[in-house]
């Protein structure tokens, strides 16, 4: 048996010599090296990706603030201030929520089932939880609108048909949508060389009557309009009772003009 050789005497202070990796071992060496480098990258980059989605603006600059959370109260009511809508307590005046959006102001709000509705200067129409006011459910855009609601005002754009419908009228259409989720239900255009007069509506029983001035001479009748969750009212359509019943409207909703889907 041959002698193994004593090991070679190293220079005081000089670092010893390290054995060289086993062939086998290097490559299981480079991939543990590769998951540290991803692991360290991820830790050191997520504080920076919370970070942006906090700056992040929220869609339509919606701002939404709890000031109070109330236990089995009633629903809050509702107001304009300024640049927000407030949910507030009537006994106590306690502000429960508010409302804002960036750089908009709101021109009415509605209440409306369990959501408070509101119209905004720039055309769009929001529907906010009304209790807590912890989420807003839908946006909806008005399209031409903004112009003409910076001019007059807001006054009896938002008008509710029924527990279950909303309707927005503007001088060019009155739309109607579904208030649980924004759905948009029918369209009626004012007819040509008219436009609706929203602050000029009432409410009789379950109609809507609408007023539709015409630049031409024309008879009264034609220039109110009737409507109701279903659409425009005429002498010759099924009554509403009959609908809800599930029989099929005559001629499938007459001179509604634009039907986008039936009631649910």
């Amino acid at each position: 048996m041959e002698p193994v050789p004593p090991p070679r005497p190293t220079a005081p202070g000089a670092a010893p010599t390290a054995r060289p990796l086993s062939p086998a071992l290097a490559p299981a060496r480079r991939a543990l090296r590769r998951v540290l480098s991803a692991t360290l990258a991820l830790l050191l980059a997520a504080p920076l990706l919370a970070a942006a989605r906090e700056a992040r603006p929220a869609a339509y600059g919606d701002r939404l603030t709890l000031h109070a959370r109330v236990e089995h109260a009633p629903r809050p009511a509702l107001r304009r201030s300024g640049a927000t809508v407030e949910a507030y307590d009537e006994g106590t005046g306690r502000l429960r929520w508010t409302y804002a959006r960036e750089g908009r102001r709101p021109l009415g709000v509605l209440p409306a089932r369990g959501e408070a509705i509101a119209l905004w200067d720039d055309g769009l129409v929001t529907a906010t939880v009304r209790d807590d006011g912890s989420t807003v459910r839908w946006h909806r855009a008005l399209p031409g609108a903004a112009r003409w609601l910076a001019a007059h005002g807001g006054a009896g754009v938002l008008r509710g048909l029924g527990p279950r419908m909303l309707a927005v009228v503007t001088p060019q259409r009155i739309a109607a949508y579904r208030i649980a989720d924004g759905d948009l239900r029918w369209v009626l255009p004012a007819r040509p060389g008219c436009a609706f007069a929203p602050a000029r509506a009432v409410r009789d029983r379950a109609a809507l009557l609408v007023a539709q001035p015409c630049a031409a001479t024309d008879s009264w009748t034609g220039e109110i309009i009737a409507v109701d969750e279903l659409g425009r009212i005429t002498p010759d359509r099924t009554p509403l009772d009959n609908e809800r019943r599930g029989e099929r409207h005559s001629a499938e909703h007459p001179h509604t003009e634009k039907v986008v889907a039936r009631p649910r």
